[in-house]
């Protein structure tokens, strides 16, 4: 069998579909091939190898004699470079910006929002054999959600040592001390191999930098894995680019810890700090939930000043200090923190970080990277452990998640409706590499028929619950499936799902405080095949400086319809719909744009689960909730935010909300092919909407006003941030 030996490396596999059989021609090593005739399940099988098996490079010669023999130079230049006399002590000026960031939703894929953003100013000592002292000269930072976060001094400048023999971040509170690669310890402890060659230009000549990868030889201890770049000619350090093992951390809730720390050449001799980046992830380490912490520091560092016979004295106290208050009044900053902030930092990850990121993951085993294996609570959001809705009342539930090593993870996920008495859950086994990964699936669960999320889980608990108003349209699904997804497919993360399932109508068994709910969906009884391939681009930055962020869905499904104990006809649905946001900031103020575009066909009668609900107060404002039941639509928003006065109130520890709110004006064209022809008073056509939205309170609260102009009315909306709806 392929795989079967670990010795076996597969270069390319080729698939050729021959009638009912699948030809798969295996190139091993480069030089073998293996000829396999495959059919039935095997064939589907095959495919997925190939689609989630990336194309490997040639096998590098780890410590092959050229790597040896540059590492072991750079090894004694370093040495040469600790005792160097020629330089007694320096000053120099860096310039930084230190950022507290929230990631959040499911799979922590959308960019993090900025918290907290400091810009700073150092002035930085160095004497010989090894003083150093940094002082903060230039402090200010912006607050842009509620936080009493205090960064860590080391946090708030630069790495001044080089790295010795050990490498320790700050006060060594977050890593354990490591052994540099390029040190006597360092050379017995990893694997090197030369991987590439870049040319660096510099005034008056240009050196080549040879890129070698650095990996542990025992991933399970406490080690770096990445890249230094090395002069060819002379073996000076010019580079490093790395991340840690987990065994690294000395904090179990960090993530991950990133490293990028660049030198530039002073006097035409000496290699001191010139860039450098650091990236600390934290999670939490009792509870699997879609959150985490951020913090980003980045410097320039330049103004070198060498042997200008620095004090020792100088050098007494604390290693980062404030200047005295007086110092720091002096000096002025230019325009505001956010106006100056790197365009990138709410990015993901950064291009230089998700490098060593990708790096790291290809040189070691995943389990070197990952949190332990341990059971921990787990969910998805605060609507996983408490909702209401007037199909099973209020619910309450919560789940569980481990992890077996080699990618393996599993879930449970269940939870107990108070009017309905139905327990409702979800479980998974899945597997995860850096390409992609693989999932069984089986839930008991109910789904939504519509295709937009129109409030908060939050929010719409607390609607439902007081006042009948439940933005929900739940029908029974119990089934089980198989899935697959695969990362970064030009810039898209697709997955594929093939499941069979039973669904059911739902009933209404709750009672809200005060009024009464609408009718619920009422869903056919039936059984179907689903085969749904979707697509999804996570927010990033496009052409002409726009934010684009895109989610979309094909799905053809095989239903048989039970018409009591006798199956009735068999129905081919064919359905897609396509969500796309698209945003571009204009100097303070943003353009935001929202299309959603469905449809849906079949061979026979359509159930009406599988029609498109349109209708509420984000897909069609101004109309009543699911108004319209449609075979196809076409929807569009156009929406200008402005930045208002608002009264500053203080928070005490957590801050103070900024005297500023954003006004948001907008228009609303809905076009609906109708479903039903009974349906008279909904006819096809476009159904426009007027409105105008405050965000106040950080941009925290949406408060929405809207007309429906064709038979809709005057509604208002309440509801939190849409970035924050994945976890309520």
């Amino acid at each position: 069998m392929i795989g079967s030996s670990a010795a076996l490396e597969v270069g390319e596999a080729h698939v050729v579909w021959s009638g009912k059989r699948v030809l798969v021609r295996v190139g091993i090593g480069g030089d073998l091939s293996a000829m396999y005739r495959l059919s039935g399940a095997a064939c589907a099988a095959c495919l997925l190898l190939t689609w989630l098996v990336p194309r490997s490079a040639s096998a590098q010669t780890w410590n092959d004699p050229r790597s040896r023999a540059l590492v072991e130079r750079a090894t004694e230049r370093r040495a040469q470079q600790l005792a160097d006399t020629g330089i007694r002590d320096f000053k120099a000026i860096a310039h930084g910006y230190v950022t507290f960031l929230a990631q959040v939703g499911e799979g922590l894929s959308e960019p993090p929002r900025v918290v907290k953003a400091d810009e700073l100013v150092n002035e930085i000592f160095w004497m010989a054999p090894g003083l150093s002292k940094q002082r903060i000269v230039g402090r200010r930072d912006t607050l842009l959600l509620p936080t009493d976060i205090n960064y860590h001094r080391d946090h708030l400048g630069i790495v001044q040592n080089n790295f010795p023999a050990i490498i320790r971040l700050g006060d060594g509170d977050e890593v354990r001390d490591v052994p540099h690669p390029l040190s006597a310890q360092g050379l017995a402890a990893y694997d090197f191999v030369i991987s590439d060659s870049l040319p660096l230009n510099l005034p008056g000549r240009t050196i080549v930098l040879y890129e070698v990868k650095v990996r542990p030889r025992d991933d399970r201890q406490p080690r770096i894995i990445g890249a230094v770049y090395i002069d060819r000619d002379d073996a000076q350090v010019v580079r490093m680019a790395f991340n840690f093992t987990r065994a690294a951390f000395l904090d179990s809730a960090l993530d991950d810890l990133f490293v990028v720390v660049e030198n530039g050449l002073i006097n035409g001799r000496f290699w001191l700090p010139r860039k450098q980046e650091i990236e600390i992830r934290r999670g939490g380490t009792w509870l699997d939930f879609p959150v985490r912490g951020i913090i980003r520091g980045r410097w320039e560092i330049g103004d070198y000043q060498v042997n200008t016979g620095l004090s020792r004295g100088l050098f007494a106290g604390p290693e980062i200090m404030m200047a005295p208050q007086a110092v720091r009044d002096t000096f002025r900053f230019s325009g505001r923190v956010l106006d100056s902030l790197p365009p990138d930092v709410r990015a993901v990850t950064d291009v230089e970080i998700r490098k060593v990121q990708e790096e790291a993951r290809a040189l070691v085993r995943a389990q070197a990277l990952r949190r332990p294996q341990t059971l921990v609570l787990s969910a998805l959001g605060a609507s996983d452990f408490a909702r209401f809705n007037r199909a099973e009342g209020l619910a309450l539930g919560g789940g569980l998640a481990t992890r077996f090593g080699r990618g393996f993870d599993a879930q449970v996920r269940a939870r107990y409706g108070v009017d309905d008495r139905e327990v409702k859950g979800r479980a998974a086994l899945e597997w995860r590499s850096p390409m992609g990964g693989a999932r069984l699936f089986a839930v008991r669960d109910f789904r939504d028929a519509g295709d937009v999320q129109e409030r908060s889980g939050l929010v719409n608990s607390i609607a439902a619950q007081e006042f009948g108003a439940d933005a929900t349209d739940p029908y029974g699904v119990e089934g089980v499936g198989v899935g697959v997804h695969r990362s970064d497919v030009a810039g898209l993360r697709l997955g594929l799902d093939l499941s069979t399932e039973r669904q059911t109508a739902l009933e209404i068994r709750a009672r809200p405080a005060q009024g009464r709910f609408p009718r619920i969906l009422p869903a056919t009884a039936l059984r179907a095949v689903r085969l749904a391939l979707s697509g999804e681009r996570t927010t990033t930055l496009s052409y002409f400086g726009t934010e684009v962020r895109a989610t979309s869905e094909l799905r053809a499904s095989r239903i048989t319809v039970n018409d009591g104990l006798v199956p009735r006809a068999t129905t081919h649905v064919i359905r897609a719909f396509l969500s796309l946001a698209v945003e571009r900031p204009i100097g303070r103020q943003r353009l935001a744009l929202q299309t959603y575009a469905g449809a849906v066909g079949g061979s026979g009668d359509l159930p009406p689960q599988e029609l498109i609900w349109f209708g509420g107060p984000t897909s069609a404002p101004g109309y009543a909730y699911h108004e319209f039941a449609a075979r196809s639509v076409v929807s569009q928003r156009l929406e200008w935010r402005v930045p208002v006065p608002a009264p500053a109130i203080p928070l005490g520890r957590f801050g103070t909300v900024p005297g500023q709110a954003t006004f948001a004006p907008f228009v609303q064209g809905s076009y609906v092919r109708r479903a039903f022809d009974a349906d008279a008073a909904h006819p096809s056509g476009i159904y426009p909407t007027v409105g105008i939205a405050l965000t106040p309170f950080f941009d925290l609260l949406r408060i929405q006003f809207a007309r429906g102009l064709r038979g809709g009315r005057w509604t208002v909306n309440v509801d939190v941030a849409r970035e924050f709806w994945g976890i309520l």
